[in-house]
């Protein structure tokens, strides 16, 4: 029997060829260990279609491997001697080829690096960590960069990828004359605009497995599992960026803030779970699309604005998380304590706008930005809810969701439960802001123009009563001074209008 030198785990947000673990390992001597485990299908309970995502491009993945020369070890979830865990499974595979260490890319998440941290001593074998080397940012780069900073805010951050990595600039300045073109994105949809279909993909053999396997295994799960037509290999991925830049594109800039009824998608590229799982390079995509701003193409503000999502708040994300966990997912600023409503579960309430969204969420395991920061972000804010609650159901309802991107984006951005250290202020807002930026307002039971009473828009008494109820934590922040100043105009009467309108909901959802 070969001595086998390294055992090498890849996890199912590593599936790149190019992952770190795979550099100057040896096809002869080294063997590669792939599983899939129940405890990661259900620390949180996942949506279905996120987890066949991963465990069919997996698969493929451990294919193109075997392919290339690899000798492939691949647990599959019913895989009888399974044991559930990535310890547990990490044992048996040492058991079997009694390697010489273990080798395994950093994983993105703590509670996963931490279970690692204890197997060199539970196992007697050296185990090797190397580091993540697909963000442009590394977490040591990133410390260095907040250390003795007292507001680490996103767009100088931004601004340090932008020249690390010459996108969109012309010798040091930045192409346009402006770092951020965001003040052009914000333009309202209409229901009769064009709207390019995503590129779906049709399910393989692989696939179809799959499918069977999680339709039988996690039936209790929320979302649902079928139509399934999400890429699952590179090869697949990269023709969704080409889509993506042929069909969308152009307007993606204009209308990225953008909601409409019926319009699960309208100009976003949909590549994050791609990304994330490493079936797509960041740079890459950066690049190609960069390239066609250069020749073109495509508009500055279009461009601008989908190379600040990656290179800008995915790095930055990743860094505030590594920074500040394990402390940091008990965040709490406004010590909210409200559970999460059943209908983020059920979709089944009289608000159409968090209908819409939580409808979309369960068909899709999406939803984009502004769905999940202004409507059902925006709603758990000003309800008071527990902002852990948040951040785990964000965590499980959406296939592009991992704990370090999506932890820092839920406390620190949507639930301002940091107290600032990410967000200057807290995306508080009115139905004024749904109504503008949507066309969910003109069918809901509630009418947005009204601002009290049962049959106001929920969000316009609730955005008064969020602002009075964290008085003591908010005044004081110079971007609210202008808001606190307009409630101190109002009538008494006025203003107890909209705290007992406020109490009335609330009272609705205990």
């Amino acid at each position: 029997m070969p001595v086998i030198r390294n055992l090498i785990l890849i996890l199912g947000d590593q599936l790149s060829p190019r992952i770190s673990s795979l550099q100057g390992a040896n096809r002869t001597s080294d063997r590669i260990l792939l599983v899939e485990v129940h405890d990661e299908t259900t620390y949180v309970p996942h949506h279905p279609k996120k987890i066949a995502f991963l465990f069919s491009a997996m698969r493929h993945f451990a294919a193109k491997l075997r392919a290339a020369g690899w000798a492939v070890d691949y647990v599959t979830l019913d895989d009888t001697d399974n044991s559930g865990s990535f310890t547990g499974e990490v044992e048996r595979a040492i058991a079997r080829h009694d390697p010489e260490r273990v080798v395994l890319t950093e994983p993105s998440e703590w509670r996963v690096l931490d279970a690692v941290d204890g197997w060199s001593d539970q196992f007697s074998i050296d185990v090797q960590v190397v580091p993540d080397d697909r963000f442009i940012c590394s977490i040591a780069e990133f410390g260095e960069w907040a250390d003795g900073r007292k507001q680490l805010r996103m767009e100088f951050f931004y601004r340090e990828m932008r020249r690390k990595t010459g996108l969109l600039m012309d010798g040091d300045q930045p192409t346009g004359g402006r770092w951020n073109f965001d003040a052009e994105n914000r333009k309202s949809a209409k229901p009769d605009l064009f709207v390019p279909q995503p590129l779906r993909s049709i399910p393989d053999d692989i696939t179809t497995e799959v499918l069977q396997l999680v339709a039988s295994r996690f039936k209790n799960h929320f979302g649902d599992l079928e139509p399934f037509w999400f890429a699952v290999t590179t090869e697949q991925a990269d023709g969704v960026v080409d889509h993506f830049i042929k069909e969308a594109l152009q307007a993606f800039g204009d209308y990225q803030d953008a909601m409409l009824q019926g319009q699960p998608f309208l100009y976003h590229s949909l590549i994050a779970l791609y990304i994330n799982a490493g079936l797509l390079d960041p740079l890459d995509v950066c690049r190609r699309v960069e390239t066609e701003y250069r020749d073109g193409r495509a508009p500055l503000n279009a461009v601008e604005g989908f190379i600040r999502q990656i290179i800008g708040w995915r790095e930055y994300m990743h860094g505030i998380y590594w920074l500040k966990m394990p402390g940091y997912v008990e965040s709490n600023f406004f010590d909210a304590a409200r559970a999460l409503p059943d209908f983020y579960w059920t979709g089944e309430t009289d608000m159409a706008c968090l209908k819409a969204a939580i409808k979309q969420t369960k068909e899709e395991a999406y939803a984009h930005h502004i769905q999940r920061l202004m409507v059902t972000g925006n709603f758990a804010m000003l309800v008071g809810v527990d902002p852990k609650a948040v951040h785990e159901w964000y965590l499980a309802v959406y296939a592009d969701a991992y704990e370090w991107v999506e932890l820092p984006n839920t406390l620190g951005m949507s639930q301002f439960a940091d107290g600032g250290l990410l967000g200057s202020k807290p995306y508080a807002a009115s139905g004024n802001y749904i109504n503008k930026m949507s066309n969910y307002c003109g069918d809901c039971h509630y009418d947005v123009k009204k601002k009290t009473g049962n049959e106001a828009c929920p969000f316009n008494p609730l955005y008064w009563d969020f602002l009075v109820r964290n008085e003591d934590k908010l005044r004081g922040n110079p971007r609210m001074a202008q808001t606190y100043r307009t409630w101190d105009r109002m009538s008494d009467d006025k203003r107890a209008e909209y705290l007992s309108s406020a109490a009335r909901f609330l009272n609705t959802l205990n």
